[in-house]
């Protein structure tokens, strides 16, 4: 049965956790638009094929995939903050390997280790779940989930300006300096979390998303250059479904599986991972449509004529509104909920892609649906985290955090694949060069104006509300508003105190609340005096289970129907007899 454990001493995170996490975050993000400046040199750049140059930006796309998941999942188990510095560290070698070298397979090699990285992302957000008072967990969540479209903003001009005066491998040095400095960051300010699962890695289980992940994505990605009805792309697309229903079948059948299907198949869980992949998709055009719009000579009619740095400055405001809305999210969050927000996000870019329609005539008209698409998306990517937290034990975080992230994922690479291929079929043949139209940028536009609709009628099919046990951790705004909602879960749930054999008290005793079907419903550490506090999901017969070093364990039998409980607990010496 998973369960978590808090064998280390449990640290008060310092003031600099959330701004280190999220610079961890946006350093990471870096890594996913690094080269967009110079994407159509690399061919050049590197003495290949156009076909073969696009690997460069695959491997990235491919290794992340495969990480996010299983990165979260070890983090669960042995340490989140020592799988982030590790998921860091594998970046910096990864960076510094293509830093150093020009030749295609060892560029892809440095590529791959740099996608793994991604992982990092849902990492921050389980360390602050573990450690934040919950009066900063909304607003810190929303920061950490955003940094994902916030380095991807700042890094365009970022790069476009590097790329433009130095030699272009400058840019994987600065990625490198960039995460040792993550890194050196994160071991001064971040304490490790004392939350641990228990179990083992599922290996088995991490062989078979990876195989099924990289067959999914690789025709979603390469379709447009292989022929989305070749044999390879068909085949690979049923490969992929082939071994991810076996891999599904397999995981429903492990004890300690990588990801938790059941849990992933509850109604807030799925739906938000579904529309994870609709904000995904709506994210990406517009970070693939302005740079072009604006980077066309004027002699088209239609192009904006900015050099590479102006075009990244232009769309940089759309990282920059996502990281100035993570207060903002806090507020509506802490108000309405994190339902609602995602829906007023999902409104906003909807009214951005629909203005942005007629918007396309000059620099400033960009800037202005930059601004409004950010604060969209901004709000989206921050309602993900705090629903799917709301919805899992806090054993899952890590694992559960993982699959959303590479739910994002998914949608950005079928954004790419579908874009692309739109872009390519509307084009202008000028000279034997293929020109963008107008009629494609307005074309992409409705397409993500299509996905933010199916990722609203998705919003709308969640629950009205988080479960309770989850509630106080996610809305709690200020600390007037943390102690009323804490007086409320005691209401809720069980109190007492860990006694042993003589009556005395327990301090630091690990108390587990499991559920009728064997599921960890919450835990908790007993204070100095034995007392312990723990809400409950809802009405029903529950085992409450404790055990403390140099005592017996006990496991008793308990109902709850809505009010306060008290039971105090005691525990034996080894070997003694407790009835329960």
């Amino acid at each position: 049965m998973p369960d978590t454990t808090t064998d280390q001493p449990s640290r008060r995170a310092g003031g600099a956790v959330v701004p280190v996490l999220a610079f961890a975050g946006i350093v990471v993000a870096v890594m996913q638009t690094l080269l967009v400046p110079v994407i159509k040199d690399l061919p050049q750049l590197l003495d290949t094929a156009p076909s073969n140059a696009t690997w460069v930006l695959t491997s990235t796309l491919l290794s992340g995939a495969v990480a996010t998941p299983i990165m979260g999942r070890l983090g669960d188990l042995y340490g989140k903050r020592r799988m982030l510095i590790l998921s860091l560290a594998v970046m910096v070698a990864g960076a510094l390997v293509s830093a150093v070298t020009s030749q295609l397979l060892v560029m892809i090699a440095g590529r791959t280790l740099q996608g793994f990285a991604m992982g990092a992302i849902p990492l921050g957000i389980g360390l602050m779940r573990d450690m934040l008072p919950r009066e900063r967990l909304g607003s810190a969540m929303a920061l950490m989930s955003s940094s994902i479209g916030v380095g991807g903003g700042l890094a365009l001009p970022a790069a476009a300006l590097v790329a433009q005066h130095t030699d272009w491998h400058a840019l994987f040095y600065g990625a490198a300096g960039l995460g040792a400095l993550a890194i050196a960051l994160t071991l001064l300010a971040v304490p490790e979390s004392p939350m641990r699962a228990e179990g083992s890695f599922d290996l088995l289980g991490a062989l078979g998303l990876s195989a099924g992940l990289v067959l999914l994505l690789l025709p979603i990605t390469k379709g447009s250059d292989w022929g989305w009805s070749s044999g390879t792309t068909l085949g690979l697309f049923a490969g992929a479904v082939v071994v991810l229903l076996l891999w599904g079948v397999f995981e429903l059948r492990v004890q300690a599986p990588l990801v938790d299907l059941r849990t992933t198949a509850r109604r807030e869980v799925l739906l938000t991972n579904l529309a994870s992949i609709m904000v995904g998709v709506s994210f990406y055009v517009v970070s693939l449509v302005l740079p072009q719009l604006l980077q066309l000579p004027t002699a088209t009619g239609y192009g904006l004529g900015q050099s590479m740095v102006v075009a990244g400055l232009c769309v940089a405001p759309l990282g920059l509104t996502m990281m100035f809305t993570a207060p903002v999210y806090a507020r509506l969050s802490a108000r309405y909920g994190p339902k609602v927000t995602l829906i007023t996000g999902l409104l906003i870019i909807a009214i951005g892609y629909g203005g942005g329609l007629g918007l396309m005539d000059a620099a400033w008209q960009t800037v202005v649906t930059s601004v409004v698409l950010g604060a969209g998306i901004g709000l989206a990517y921050s309602s993900l985290p705090a629903l799917i937290v709301g919805a899992v034990p806090a054993s899952e975080t890590g694992a559960a955090n993982g699959l959303n992230t590479l739910m994002r994922s998914i949608g950005t690479s079928v954004s790419s694949a579908v874009i692309g291929m739109v872009l390519a079929n509307t084009a202008n043949d000028v000279g034997g060069v293929a020109v963008p139209t107008m009629h494609g940028f307005r074309v992409s536009f409705l397409i993500a104006t299509a996905a933010v609709a199916v990722g609203l009628l998705l919003a709308l099919c969640l629950p009205k509300a988080v479960r309770p046990a989850q509630h106080t951790q996610l809305r709690a705004s200020s600390e007037e508003e943390a102690n009323l909602e804490r007086a409320e879960e005691v209401l809720r749930g069980f109190r007492g105190r860990v006694l042993d054999a003589g009556g005395a008290p327990v301090a630091r005793a690990k108390v587990t609340l499991i559920d009728r079907r064997g599921r960890q419903a919450g835990a908790t550490l007993s204070e100095a005096d034995g007392s312990y506090v723990l809400a409950v999901p809802g009405e029903g017969t529950y085992v409450l289970a404790a055990r403390a070093s140099g005592h017996g364990p006990l496991a008793s039998s308990v109902t709850h129907s809505g009010a306060e409980r008290a039971v105090d607990l005691d525990l034996a010496l080894p070997g003694e007899s407790v009835s329960a």
